[in-house]
């Protein structure tokens, strides 16, 4: 397995007044284990007929690359597909296509949207294209030789028209951009954190009523960094030896959840706990220390506030100043699960807590493994590797 992987991330904004986006992106199942693709479609106009344009295009290119079919065949078969707008004079639907293969190499294939913004070492990084015009359309190709840190930025033009007539007189042009993205740069911020980051500029520029269908699409590659969880002890008390013995010889950051299983992790570690009494959040439990591990927390209600970051981060990432600079247990876990985590193992222990049968409790039996199921298949949206261990 190759220590680098592709980190993806994406966030739009419809245009003001509409329900429907008039962007679409796929991303392309790896056909392998070191070959991912994303595309990004821009439908013309907006509204239903957009999002229609854009999600066939998004599909057409997806369907024939999930079928081995080549870059070249699948830019000939969108491009000779694609009309021309009789009274505009331009396609139906734009396109932008960012193949990563092997994790050492980048592809992307542009066709009438702003061209890609490639971020290394926080700085643009020019790059060559090769034009070639296919059924009467002008398609930018380049091949790049990829870096431990390398952010492709792609973008329909409702980034750069963001604040026409408004905040700018002439929009946000793709110089702008750039000069705002190295000013935010932080090698630490995720793909969906510059998506995040970008998307929220251009709203503001649009005054909160965007002019346009925007949406943004940020590839990070960057260095694996397993992490295991483990909550809740095992079913059978006999199997609680291997279950320690496979957490604890795993690489990476380990986080422990739930009294019990913090107690008996400890005991195996021959450690004390050492208990937080801090309330940083009056409604996530506090946090203790075990030396050997790198964060302790409570169980099921930290849980489900993560998970409640999980699916926010998957949708418009709105709450992402609540968990992103707290200390407060269920901070610290979606911090290391959502941007520091590749890889993610979960050590989930069926045992039934007596104290999760009260009635009076907002929880039921089923709780648990329902907040892992849902965090888990959260996770694997947001592009990691998740493994689920039951015992």
């Amino acid at each position: 397995m190759s220590d680098l992987c592709t980190d993806i991330g994406y966030y739009s904004l419809n245009k003001k007044g509409e329900q429907l986006c008039g962007d679409h992106i796929d991303i392309v199942e790896p056909d392998s284990e070191d070959t991912i693709t994303a595309v990004l479609a821009d439908g013309l106009g907006s509204g239903v007929k957009a999002c229609i344009l854009s999600t066939l295009t998004s599909r057409i290119i997806s369907t024939l690359m999930a079928n081995n079919i080549s870059l070249e065949d699948c830019v000939e078969t969108i491009a000779a597909t694609l009309p021309v707008c009789s009274v505009r004079g331009v396609a139906y639907s734009t396109f932008t296509i960012i193949r990563i293969v092997d994790n050492r190499e980048a592809e992307l294939i542009q066709f009438d949207n702003p061209h890609v913004i490639l971020l290394r070492h926080g700085k643009n990084m020019p790059y060559d294209e090769e034009e070639r015009t296919i059924g009467g359309k002008k398609i930018y190709r380049s091949r790049i030789v990829l870096e431990e840190g390398d952010i492709f930025l792609a973008m329909s033009d409702g980034v750069i028209h963001a604040g026409v007539g408004m905040s700018l007189n002439f929009g946000w042009l793709r110089e702008n951009v750039i000069d705002f993205l190295e000013m935010m740069y932080d090698p630490d911020f995720t793909a969906k954190t510059y998506s995040t980051i970008l998307l929220n500029e251009c709203n503001r520029l649009y005054g909160g009523l965007p002019g346009d269908d925007t949406t943004v699409l940020a590839v990070k590659i960057r260095r694996r960094q397993p992490v295991n969880l483990m909550i809740g002890p095992p079913r059978d008390p006999a199997d609680l030896p291997e279950m320690h013995k496979r957490f604890f010889s795993e690489e990476g950051k380990r986080i422990v959840c739930g009294g019990t299983t913090s107690k008996l992790a400890a005991e195996y570690l021959g450690k004390p706990i050492n208990t937080c009494m801090e309330y940083l959040d009056p409604e996530i439990p506090p946090i203790a220390k075990i030396e050997g591990i790198d964060l302790v927390t409570e169980g099921v209600i930290t849980f489900s506030r993560v998970l409640e970051y999980a699916k926010n981060y998957l949708e418009d990432n709105a709450r992402y100043t609540d968990w992103s600079y707290k200390r407060d247990g269920a901070s610290l876990i979606a911090r290391m699960l959502f941007e520091q985590a590749t890889d993610i193992h979960f050590y989930v222990g069926r045992a039934v807590n007596p104290a999760h049968q009260n009635p009076n409790l907002p929880i039921n039996f089923n709780i648990k493994m329902r907040l892992v199921d849902e965090l888990a298949e959260c996770l694997k949206k947001m592009g990691k590797r998740v493994q689920v261990n039951l015992y």
